[in-house]
């Protein structure tokens, strides 16, 4: 999934960019250097499907931003001609806003181990203030646009595309597909964007205030939509500083900076909406791009902030930043009607995207918090067929032996009400709650069992070994428990009894359990 759709919108004109790509020193193929045709493939994906507290149909990722806004000027070489849409929306579906607390804190700085064994610091360390520029005449916006641009990339992505007539295909060449935002990490060019931004990617190119890089993909985590790519030779690069946040305050003053509709270095203001909004998206394993089809995905968004700053397609992986020019987010959602600006956007915390990015750099697989159960939801209607004392909460269909719902008693047909003070209304919300947290921590889960309430403390696992079966093409049910089927037919098999299956009665979405 990739920030732009096929279809071309507004009054930008669409350019061919079917251009040869030459062979770099090591022989793997290079885009050419006039590269800007902005026509691509965008992100597919329908909402979450247990939503909770809708609000507006939304529009999958975010890619541009909005407002073009103390934008600077364009660089000579390179041709500003076309711009690519946005990508479906989300197929229909609520978003879903599920306040949750937790997150990972970082440093203003950090250093991570390279998979060379190299040390590489993560962030900028400048301590210059936006507020005591050296010209008194110049606004926050334009003290914070100078601070952090430098700092914010342009990213095309080029796959290999077949042409041919009359049913003959000939070679194979390198297309610009879509477009994006990354943020830079490290002065060597380390730079982190969304995942969907670069699926599916057979070559990149980065634009870095106005230096052209051939880019590789370092790793990724698909299930947070966290990528890193490394600018290849690149030296002496502006890091951007970070900022932190777990330390954000609703009314606070951001700017979101990208390549809306592939306009390169913009930039729009707007406050912080809201935090601790969360979102699970089931990318459906239905959508098409150049006659094949996709694989599924499952992206968990934690946290996220929420913003009135302008987020465009384009806008995808770049960065929300505060007065003092920090980073605090990487844009990566709007809901929206059109597919374009509406006033909500979203972000990823940078604290959980640079710990995820610093795992990726060390050569790790990428973890997350974990339970070690499969879920299904309860609501009023099951609650009442099979007797439930509780008419909503995660029904635990099955417990991964070993985990750490196992280690601390958890059992089928426990119905999980609470995590660690908050309301547990469906599978969504356990899940969410779940990946909010560290593995390792401890949380206290609030059980129904047999009619009566309790509290039971769970150190949460880590699914590193699920995410390595993923990553292989192993299909073990994320390892987190089996995937038992619908919620009925888990209440007979557990001796609930009761109920036709052909009732159609299932609370949870595609009437399979979910992991958590």
């Amino acid at each position: 999934m990739s920030d732009f759709n096929e279809n071309n919108q507004g009054g930008f004109g669409s350019q061919s960019s079917n251009q040869a790509f030459g062979q770099g020193t090591d022989g793997s193929p290079t885009p050419p250097n006039s590269y800007y045709h902005y026509q691509g493939a965008g992100p597919g994906g329908a909402a979450g499907t247990n939503a909770t507290a809708p609000v507006n149909p939304a529009s999958p990722y975010a890619q541009p931003a909005g407002a073009y806004a103390a934008q600077q000027p364009a660089k000579p070489k390179k041709s500003h001609s076309g711009a690519k849409t946005f990508g479906t929306a989300f197929a229909g579906a609520a978003l879903a806003c599920v306040l949750v607390v937790g997150g990972v804190g970082v440093a203003n700085t950090m250093t991570s181990g390279s998979p060379s064994g190299s040390t590489t610091v993560l962030g900028g360390t400048s301590s210059a203030s936006t507020t005591g520029s050296a010209d008194e005449s110049a606004t926050l916006a334009e003290s914070v646009s100078q601070k952090c641009l430098p700092s914010v990339v342009a990213i095309d992505v080029y796959t290999n595309q077949q042409s041919g007539y009359y049913g003959y295909s000939t070679q194979n060449s390198l297309t610009e597909t879509s477009l994006g935002s990354g943020v830079v990490l490290s002065s060597d060019g380390y730079i982190v964007t969304n995942y969907h931004v670069i699926e599916g990617a057979d070559a990149l190119k980065v634009t870095i205030e106005g230096e052209e890089y051939d880019a590789d993909i370092i790793g990724s985590d698909p299930s947070s939509d966290i990528a890193v790519i490394k600018a290849k030779d690149a030296s002496g690069l502006t890091a951007m500083e970070l900022g932190d946040s777990d330390d954000l305050t609703v009314g606070e003053w951001v700017m979101s900076i990208g390549s809306p509709f592939g306009l390169e270095q913009s930039v729009a203001t707007g406050i912080v909406s809201a935090t601790n909004r969360s979102q699970i998206m089931d990318n459906s394993s239905d959508s098409y791009q150049y006659g094949q089809q996709q694989s599924s995905t499952t992206t968990v968004y934690t946290n996220m902030i929420q913003t009135d700053a302008a987020i465009n397609p384009g806008n995808s992986g770049g960065a929300l930043v505060d007065k003092d020019g920090k980073l605090i987010g990487i844009n990566t959602l709007i809901t929206s009607y059109s597919g374009n600006y509406s006033g909500v956007g979203f972000a990823i915390p940078v604290n959980y995207a640079v710990n995820l990015a610093q795992q990726i750099i060390e050569g790790k697989t990428p973890t997350h918090a974990q339970l070690g159960v499969s879920l299904s939801t309860i609501n009023a209607q099951t609650a009442k067929r099979y007797g439930f004392s509780v008419d909503e909460g995660a029904y635990i269909a099955a417990v991964s032996s070993g985990s750490g719902a196992d280690s601390a008693g958890l059992k089928v047909g426990d119905i999980v009400t609470a995590f660690d003070g908050k309301k547990v209304s469906s599978a969504s919300d356990l899940m969410l709650a779940v990946r909010s947290k560290n593995p390792g921590d401890t949380a206290t889960v609030t059980i129904n069992r047999d009619g009566q309430s309790q509290d039971v403390q769970v150190t949460l696992g880590s699914d590193e070994s699920s995410q390595s079966s993923a990553s292989s093409g192993s299909n073990s049910s994320n390892g987190y428990g089996s995937n038992s089927g619908s919620l009925e037919d888990l209440l007979r098999q557990y001796g609930y009894g009761g109920g036709s299956s052909s009732s159609g009665t299932s609370a949870s979405a595609g009437s399979g359990a979910q992991a958590a």
